[in-house]
């Protein structure tokens, strides 16, 4: 039995395309996507909304558009958001209209929706002059009817001839700044249409495991889902969808890309699940220091151990590290060598200190770099 190299991770190459200033395909890094879930024509709510996912490190926002309230107040959003908006529009071609004079810079559509050739026709125009992507989202939930009659239920194969179907309707108005999702909350049927999708076309993919459920089991779903499809190199874009607050998503979604490897942003904490050995409570130190260290956004590695046992090889592979010891003294390891003690009740203060530190001489190295190469 041949063994696939453990760390080869071939990205599938796809042709790239513009959402707004934000590459997706190609070799332009995987981005992470969250959708707002405040009602769009509350544009202060929404926006935000925005922030926060934006502070958490969303690459990419959408945002729902099911009326003309919505797209009202879409240009105020737009002109106030970091990141470029996608506006989802299901059923009414003109909401499509409305949202790209609006500013946004990707339309999720689905072609063969909006109603007649025409229709589709104008919705192309509105997105070239307005220099606007369009994402095809196709679900196994809302299949065409002809599919579902020729194929019996949501199969891969339906998903696949769907998301075709309506490339056809944007490459015959000679319109080719799309990407595609073929999302399904099974993960087996999701992962199979995704394979098969990217055998058939060149396009970016967006991935997803829709209505994956709450922050726990969706985040199990998705990270099987796209995490298996992104080792074997399929995935442009991804969307972690959860029953949760949208700046998770976007955690979770950046949690994916550190685990394979692919895209690394703030600390990636290594940690023990903690026992009868551990010398200070490892459960509650890690919660703690998660939620203090979310600011940081440069990539680094923080190992949490709470005994001898793996504490010290564990520490020796990352930036920083602190392994449980006796009488509330614990090691902790700067660039993967032993360097001073802390006290218990010092410990949490002392390791957010420590990661802020690494994070600035980091940043400064990096603009160094920069600096360096721009001579």
């Amino acid at each position: 039995m041949s063994i696939r190299p453990w760390r080869d991770i071939a990205r599938r190459q796809s042709r790239q395309i513009m959402v707004g200033n934000v590459p997706v395909g190609g070799d332009a890094p995987v981005t992470v996507q969250t959708m707002t879930n405040t009602p769009t024509s509350d544009p202060v709510a929404t926006i935000n909304q925005i922030r926060r996912c934006e502070e958490a490190g969303a690459d990419i926002i959408r945002v729902s558009c099911p009326d003309t309230d919505s797209t009202a107040a879409l240009a105020k959003i737009t002109k106030a958001a970091r990141v470029p908006i996608v506006a989802d529009i299901h059923f009414h071609y003109k909401r499509a209209l409305e949202a790209a004079d609006a500013g946004a810079a990707c339309l999720r559509i689905n072609p063969g929706n909006i109603g007649s050739s025409e229709r589709v026709a104008e919705v192309v125009r509105a997105a070239k002059a307005n220099g606007c992507a369009i994402r095809i989202g196709v679900n196994a939930g809302s299949l065409e009817k002809d599919l579902l009659e020729k194929y019996g239920e949501p199969c891969p194969e339906a998903l696949v001839e769907s998301a075709l179907d309506h490339i056809k309707l944007l490459q015959d108005h000679d319109f080719h700044e799309y990407k595609v999702a073929v999302k399904a909350s099974d993960v087996f049927l999701a992962v199979a249409a995704y394979q098969g999708l990217a055998e058939a076309t060149d396009c970016p993919l967006h991935l997803g495991i829709t209505e994956a459920g709450g922050l726990i089991g969706g985040t199990v779903k998705s990270s099987i889902g796209i995490g298996s499809l992104l080792w074997f190199g399929i995935g442009d874009t991804i969307r972690v969808s959860l029953s949760a607050e949208p700046e998770e998503e976007v955690r979770v979604g950046f949690e994916i890309l550190k685990a394979l490897g692919i895209r690394n942003r703030g600390v990636r904490v290594v940690s023990c699940p903690s026992c009868a050995r551990q010398g200070f409570d490892v459960i509650r130190t890690v919660q703690v220091l998660e939620e203090r260290l979310q600011h940081i956004r440069t990539p680094m590695s923080l190992s949490v151990l709470g005994c001898v046992v793996n504490g010290p090889g564990e520490a020796r592979e990352t930036d920083i590290g602190v392994t449980g010891g006796g009488n509330g003294k614990h090691m902790v390891y700067l660039s993967g060598l032993t360097d001073h003690t802390v006290e218990d009740a010092d410990m949490v203060e002392h390791i957010v200190k420590l990661v802020e530190a690494k994070a600035a001489e980091l940043e400064a190295a990096d603009v160094a770099k920069a600096a360096i190469a721009a001579e």
